[in-house]
């Protein structure tokens, strides 16, 4: 089987998911914000302060274009759908699932938006960034999987049910 890749907004749960998913399906884990601090030998929140949004951006979509994996589930980070170049070689290299949730569960999950090193513009407000990226989740996502309300054992399994059937 090829991967699996996450994308959805910050604090929907693609890591923690992505780690139970990988278990059950006997795949290697790769969460692409460590590849991201690794390569760049700094935080993700200080790579937003020192290169800015679109130097991040481009940083992002570089690293996520490159990722050679097999049998790996691939958690994304949320704005990994700016990268043109990285949605076109994930979606070649896997299939790509969509972890949705609604604003106000979001809202409860997230913490500090700068320490988790979301790539937000200035005076932007997340429900402004839900707004602009959802339609690029949805246009990349092969497969969308509500998660509101639901346990991540529920979640993985329901993924698991999908994969079996793609």
């Amino acid at each position: 089987m090829r991967n699996i890749i996450l994308i959805g907004m910050p604090g929907v749960g693609k890591s923690t998911i992505g780690v139970v998913l990988a278990k059950k399906l006997g795949f290697s884990f790769v969460d692409s914000d460590l590849l991201i601090q690794e390569r760049e030998g700094r935080l993700l929140h200080t790579i937003i302060e020192e290169e800015g949004l679109d130097g991040f951006n481009c940083i992002e979509n570089e690293v996520n274009a490159s990722i050679e994996r097999e049998n790996s589930v691939i958690a994304t980070g949320g704005s990994a759908v700016y990268g043109t170049e990285a949605m076109k070689h994930l979606k070649e290299i896997g299939l790509v699932i969509y972890l949705e949730l609604p604003y106000k569960e979001l809202v409860n999950r997230l913490g500090n938006l700068e320490e988790r090193g979301v790539s937000m513009k200035k005076n932007q407000t997340l429900e402004d960034l839900m707004a602009e990226r959802r339609p690029l989740y949805e246009k990349y996502a092969d497969i969308t999987i509500d998660c509101y309300e639901k346990q991540i054992r529920e979640i993985v399994a329901e993924i698991a049910d999908k994969i079996a059937k793609e």
